[in-house]
């Protein structure tokens, strides 16, 4: 099969042959249909978060059809139409897998990062971490829901949002553009800041209440902010911009360094700082759910499979707007 698969060196990303890979036991082997390019895919070819598996295929966002099903699997026949996220494995056994919390395993695995993913004509997985497709379901529109969009739910959560309240989001990409219409449709107001002419136009075109640059003060307080840029320095910019009460939370799986922040400026008055850790199955299931049912659609770039190696460096120079998305089936 093809595979796309890094380098020993920084931002080394080749395309080789490879063999279909066996389900195990617990696992089902997927013919990918298309597998959405994530910031996350870029920090594991950049080296920006540490090496897990060398040579590894990275891809974490497929949609794709069930070929074959391990000795144990009992929940998906081949042909049926799938989902293959971020989070992987997972122990099940720890405190944090036993109180809800297993995006916080110390024994989680990742898809395209501790396995080979998705830029690859077929990816195998464990049945137990794989969501259910719809036939109809647009394979390009609903591939980013997988990361980008879960990410993006699972922030907003963490974010306390109070019904009707304005909602800062710094950074204007692929999970910032879907958690926007999320929040919109649960009668948010949003203010978006962000660098990028293609960024700025997107936020435009969904209608958003502010678009601004990306260190600009918002029109007034925000309620909450997520901050999904991977720039330290926007986080006193977002904590400053937030009324008193407010939450501000880190999307991003790697940050550049936080400047120091001033107390007053910052934190007083009851501002939280949170982050985000991967997601939860729980997190998935309700997100892909809910997206069905508001008919959330991104905006999508459709990516031929020769072209990765040109989306990945438009994504690492800042000319993607919205969502790449890497067909991987002819």
């Amino acid at each position: 099969m093809r595979a796309w698969r890094t380098t020993g060196a920084v931002g080394g990303l080749e395309q080789a042959e490879a063999p279909v890979p066996e389900p195990g036991p617990d696992e089902v082997l997927v013919r990918v249909e298309v597998c959405g390019i994530c910031r996350t895919d870029l920090h594991v070819i950049d080296h920006e978060i540490p090496v897990h598996r060398p040579s590894v295929t990275p891809g974490h966002q497929v949609i794709g059809t069930i070929s074959d099903v391990g000795a144990t699997v009992t929940s998906f026949v081949p042909g049926d139409r799938v989902g293959v996220a971020w989070l992987r494995r997972t122990c099940g056994q720890c405190r944090f897998c036993r109180s809800g919390a297993e995006n916080l395993c110390p024994d989680s695995e990742y898809t395209g990062w501790d396995a080979d993913g998705g830029f690859a004509d077929y990816l195998v997985a464990p049945a137990a971490y794989v969501y259910p497709i719809a036939a109809d379901a647009d394979a390009l529109e609903t591939a980013p829901l997988l990361c980008a969009g879960i990410i993006g739910f699972r922030a907003l959560m963490r974010a306390q949002l109070p019904p009707g309240g304005t909602l800062g989001i710094y950074g204007f990409g692929s999970s910032a553009h879907v958690t926007a219409q999320l929040a919109l449709a649960g009668g948010a107001r949003v203010f978006a800041m962000t660098r990028g002419v293609r960024n700025r136009a997107l936020a435009q075109e969904l209608g958003l209440d502010f678009v601004g640059e990306e260190e600009e003060t918002p029109p007034e307080p925000l309620d909450a902010a997520i901050v999904f840029a991977p720039a330290g320095g926007l986080v006193p910019v977002a904590l400053e911009a937030t009324a008193s009460g407010g939450t501000v939370v880190l999307a991003g799986i790697e940050m550049s360094d936080l400047p120091p922040l001033n107390y007053t400026d910052s934190l007083f008055r009851e501002r939280d700082l949170r982050t985000v850790t991967a997601n939860t199955r729980e997190d998935g299931e309700r997100f892909l759910a809910l997206a069905r049912n508001l008919r959330l659609r991104p905006t999508v770039t459709a990516v031929p499979f020769d072209g990765l190696a040109d989306a990945i460096d438009d994504l690492r120079r800042g000319r993607a707007s919205g969502s790449l998305v890497l067909r991987v089936a002819s």
